[in-house]
């Protein structure tokens, strides 16, 4: 495995939602996003992950988000390109582009709908970091995907491309956590990507967050991360306590769905998304309007 600086890959990336007006891309809005996370003080984000609506988005879409990011960042903040796609070809240009782009590290998810093999994972995986010499970091959403990452299946990958620093872990098996850096190392970067999990991974070793409350409140998700890495588990409890309702309310339907109205309620953003996707019903929308009047407004500058 590549040698990280310590600051590297650690601490709340934040997944960016990607903004839409009458159905395109507001990229106005996406930059103030990436703005708001660099005043916010977190160390990176994450742009078209699964909370930026990528399967929505053209190959062409994403890699201009890729460069937007890269210049609104300037090197303040650390950027990760999600550039997964269920076709492995587009995985690699998507791959390559970031890479030009300028991007710190990508993040390539299991393909969704193809269900391969562990055997097709690994050998996936492998081909897509051979392309770059990037960190590289695995996607495991096994309830998006139809599929999970075993870790053998990491380790295999691990072996095969040194480019390999990491994984983030959208699942509640904390198991993997432990097999993982008792197998690889504590240097190997494990983000929590499952948000009402965060604290617990983080106090099993995870490096980090890439958690989508960071959009609506991006300092108390950086608290979190910090509460933990300075040992104050005390702190980091009652934090992890105070985001509960709101990591608990991203899914009540679809996200990003309820995030962007999050997002809208703070004046934050829009709550257009695209199709396939749909607005909240009203039930499901004072929900989370509900959850939303204990949360301290962050609005976006």
């Amino acid at each position: 495995m590549i040698a990280l600086a310590e600051g590297q890959l650690r601490g709340c990336f934040t997944p960016l939602v990607t903004p839409f007006a009458g159905g395109e891309i507001d990229h106005e809005a996406f930059e103030r996003s990436v703005e708001r996370q660099v005043e916010a003080g977190a160390p990176g984000i994450v742009v078209t992950g699964t909370t930026g609506e990528p399967t929505s988005l053209t190959a062409a879409e994403r890699a201009e988000l890729y460069r937007r990011a890269v210049a609104v960042a300037s090197g303040r903040i650390q950027v990760v390109a999600a550039t997964g796609s269920a076709s492995q070809r587009e995985t690699v240009d998507l791959t390559t582009t970031a890479e030009d782009a300028g991007v710190d590290a990508v993040l390539v998810v299991s393909p969704a709908f193809v269900k391969p093999s562990q055997e097709g994972l690994v050998r996936h995986f492998t081909a897509t970091a051979r392309r770059t010499g990037l960190p590289f970091l695995i996607y495991n959403i096994p309830g998006r995907a139809a599929v999970g990452v075993k870790g053998e299946t990491v380790m295999r990958v691990a072996e095969a491309c040194p480019t390999l620093v990491g994984l983030k872990h959208a699942s509640p098996d904390l198991d993997l956590v432990t097999e993982l850096l008792l197998g690889l190392g504590d240097e190997f970067r494990i983000f929590c990507g499952l948000e009402s999990a965060s604290y617990p991974m983080l106090a099993l070793g995870a490096a980090g967050l890439m958690n989508a409350v960071g959009n609506v409140a991006p300092e108390r998700v950086i608290a979190l991360c910090e509460a933990v890495s300075d040992g104050d588990h005390e702190l980091a409890v009652a934090v992890h306590r105070e985001l509960f309702d709101v990591n608990r309310a991203i899914f009540f339907d679809t996200n990003p769905v309820p995030l962007k109205r999050m997002l809208a309620l703070l004046g934050a953003g829009s709550e257009e998304v695209r199709p396939p996707l749909a607005p909240l019903d009203e039930h499901t929308r004072a929900r989370v309007d509900a959850v939303m009047e204990g949360l301290v407004p962050s609005p976006a500058g």
